[in-house]
């Protein structure tokens, strides 16, 4: 399959615990990654950095970006898109679980599908135990079904989608909107005529509960 990178980023606040088990279920899927981009967003604690230290030592496709403060996500994700590789970019939240068939469900579809730019999926959203899933956000499959509810919602899931670098660095890629940075940018590239679609299956797992859902922020308004 064709190889691709995933484009991560991490700040001082976020736990690590959470980047620990985000980073492994990134790194054991059926398909790998060919590289994995993690932007720190600043100065990170003691903790966190520890447990970058540990995958990128087990790990020589972990590449680091490394930022003097703290940017936000969307400066922090053009930073870590800049030094992706691949024609293809994957997006992974700090404190989420991708299923393990995530990339190669969403390869299949790039491959089948070679018009289409941006290819997301199903969540589920667990509070404290990841078996223990409270509820999920389904969304349309088709490019049709898509761009007609993106005038009402979001129509991807950000932090499950997979997209072309070059289709996004077009659409002016990810600009400073609070909490919808990612809206902004399917909307953008929308009006650039390119093509969604979204895998009608989770893909994946996303820790909430109240302290998430304030860090989210514009994932929770979207939501349903």
């Amino acid at each position: 399959m064709e190889k691709f990178s995933v484009l991560m980023s991490v700040y001082a606040r976020e736990q690590s615990a959470y980047l620990k088990e985000a980073l492994r279920s990134v790194f054991e899927q059926t398909v790998p990654p060919s590289e994995v981009v993690l932007v720190k967003d600043g100065p990170l604690t003691t903790e966190l950095e520890a447990v970058i230290a540990s995958f990128a030592g087990r790990y020589k496709s972990l590449k680091i970006v490394a930022l003097t403060q703290n940017m936000g996500l969307g400066n922090a994700l053009n930073v870590g898109l800049s030094a992706c590789t691949y024609r293809l970019v994957a997006r992974m939240d700090s404190d989420d679980l991708s299923l393990p068939g995530r990339f190669e469900a969403q390869l299949r579809v790039f491959d089948e599908y070679p018009d289409v730019s941006v290819v997301g999926g199903w969540i589920s959203e667990f509070d404290k135990d990841p078996k223990d899933i409270i509820s999920y956000r389904k969304l349309p499959q088709t490019d049709r079904e898509l761009k007609l509810i993106c005038q009402l919602k979001n129509p991807l899931n950000h932090m499950t989608v997979m997209f072309s670098k070059k289709d996004v660095l077009n659409a002016g890629g990810y600009q400073h909107f609070y909490l919808f940075e990612d809206y902004w940018l399917w909307v953008r590239m929308i009006k650039n005529g390119v093509k969604l679609y979204n895998v009608q299956e989770v893909l994946v797992n996303v820790r909430g509960g109240t302290a998430m859902a304030a860090r989210r922020g514009g994932v929770e308004i979207c939501k349903e």
